[in-house]
């Protein structure tokens, strides 16, 4: 078949909910993918910042074929040999008492919003049915109904109303916001994302998060952290919350805690949080699956031996550094740290970040635009500085041609 003809099929056969490049893949490794006609490319977006450990990474794979080949699914109805494996590997490696596992990004946030409500009524004592969670402008936690009940992003939420009640919605990066908020005494949670991601990477003011978390102190109120995207390294830290020394009372991880191999996400907190749901209150038929298990505990375990944070801070310096140097017309801004960058664009001639994304799939590398204008670079955390320049190279040449 001819790209064309994979790309009709998707179109004939499948919801229209995407707007993917015209390029069709076929094969990984490392910070490659390469095409159906065999052409190679940089994966500039990381399936959104999973793939942080590289495409097909031979340790997560070795994992995954071992524990597939023995057991892949027992339900929580039984035990397993892999699961507390699983879970005391992650709460030392992380640093907390309890995890709750489940499958995909959107799902850790339900549960953590669960867990916050159910720990507002048990423990802070608000009356039923009144808790309330501060969320932050411009976020994006997920797509189900009652995150997208928190949204300001009229993409993400029109017409799929009635929307869910409870949360209370400020600026982000505004602390004189927050602290306003949280004179009502009903609630229980402030949720955010240390850097907004699918806003354009917005990195808050230093300080804003450490602040954030003080006054949630103050009020008995629990920080909750979304690292579904900047955790496990991607910001040049394990965590974005790691550069204000911040520990969220609700940690929710996803993406890179399988290294993009299959859905695998989770929520940390202490006893005092977690232990507020008892059994049959809350769950996954796939949540905490064998096969999850292994492949997240391989998955962490090459983030820290390959020492991954550490590379995405120094790889994030030289291409941030690169492209405020390239001056170019169409550059507004360049943000980020780590490997979690943007470039802020501003249409010329008629050509806008879409045709500028058109423009380096040709040239060999893939990224993709966010709200029309912004670009984000997020290449693997396995990149070295030879593949970071020769990509920095294909990027320059295509915003000078």
């Amino acid at each position: 078949m001819m790209p064309k003809e994979y790309i009709a099929r998707e179109e004939k056969f499948g919801a229209h909910n995407y707007h993917p490049l015209p390029v069709v893949l076929e094969k990984g490794e490392g910070v490659f993918v390469w095409d159906v006609e065999g052409k190679r490319y940089f994966d500039f977006l990381s399936g959104y910042s999973a793939l942080s450990q590289g495409h097909c990474h031979p340790k997560i794979i070795e994992a995954l074929h071992r524990q597939a080949d023995q057991l892949t699914l027992v339900s929580r109805a039984f035990y397993s040999d892999a699961l507390g494996e699983f879970m005391e590997f992650a709460c030392r490696f992380f640093g907390y008492d309890k995890l709750l596992p489940m499958n995909t990004g959107a799902e850790a946030v339900e549960t953590a919003l669960k867990l916050a409500r159910r720990w507002g009524y048990r423990r802070k004592n608000i009356p039923p049915e009144k808790a309330k969670i501060v969320v932050c402008s411009e976020n994006f936690h997920g797509r189900t109904v009652t995150i997208i009940s928190m949204s300001t992003d009229p993409s993400s939420y029109a017409d799929f109303g009635p929307y869910t009640p409870g949360f209370i919605k400020i600026p982000y990066n505004n602390v004189e916001a927050l602290e306003e908020a949280l004179k009502d005494p009903e609630v229980v949670g402030f949720l955010l994302e240390p850097i907004q991601g699918e806003a354009g990477v917005v990195v808050p003011d230093e300080g804003y998060l450490r602040r954030c978390y003080d006054l949630c102190k103050q009020h008995q109120v629990l920080f909750m952290a979304d690292e579904i995207q900047t955790g496990i390294g991607r910001t040049g830290r394990m965590f974005a919350c790691d550069y204000e020394a911040v520990r969220p009372d609700l940690l929710i991880l996803g993406k890179a805690l399988s290294g993009g191999v299959l859905p695998v996400s989770a929520v940390l907190a202490d006893d005092e949080v977690m232990l507020t749901i008892q059994p049959g209150e809350h769950g996954s038929t796939y949540g905490g699956n064998p096969l999850a298990a292994k492949v997240a505990i391989a998955a962490l375990e090459v983030v820290k031996d390959e020492k991954l944070a550490e590379n995405s801070y120094e790889m994030g310096v030289l291409f941030r550094d690169a492209m405020e140097k390239l001056h170019h017309p169409m550059i507004k801004q360049v943000r980020g740290k780590g490997l979690l960058n943007a470039v802020v664009t501003e249409p010329k001639g008629g050509k806008t970040a879409w045709d500028i994304c058109l423009a380096l799939k040709e040239n060999g590398l893939l990224a993709k635009p966010t709200h029309d204008h912004i670009i984000r670079f997020t290449p693997p955390l396995v990149i070295t500085r030879e593949q970071m320049l020769e990509a920095i190279e294909i990027i320059r040449n295509t915003f000078e041609s």
